[in-house]
């Protein structure tokens, strides 16, 4: 299926495994370029090394803990203006969502007015 975003460019948080290397990977299919991130530098790199094999689009890596003002500041510096996010990383602790505090689903760094 043709989506029509080939050529634009996505930002996929915690892109190395499961759900968002499943992202990356659909948005490459589509001929979407990518930067990544993870971790753990070694699954990120072969995970983006794969992505680059097998669907020939430009994958940018950048190792860092999204959840930090310094992930956040590494990942802008790489990719200041994304057509497309997958915000996969983080989020509120395990449980019945009912139950969870404005501060259990922004976390309590962030700035209430954005959450």
């Amino acid at each position: 299926m043709d989506m029509g975003i080939a050529g634009r460019t996505a930002l996929v948080c915690a892109a190395s495994k499961g759900l968002g290397r499943g992202c990356a990977e659909a948005l490459a299919a589509e001929g979407v370029n990518l930067v990544i991130t993870a971790r753990t530098t070694e699954t990120l790199e072969a995970t983006a090394a794969h992505i680059r094999a097998q669907y020939g689009v430009k994958v940018k890596t950048v190792a860092c803990n999204i959840t930090t003002p310094e992930g956040h500041d590494a990942v802008l510096a790489a990719c200041p203006q994304p057509d497309i996010l997958v915000n996969n990383a983080g989020g509120p602790p395990p449980g019945d969502f009912r139950s969870f505090t404005r501060d259990m689903w922004c976390g309590s760094r962030r700035s209430k007015a954005t959450c």
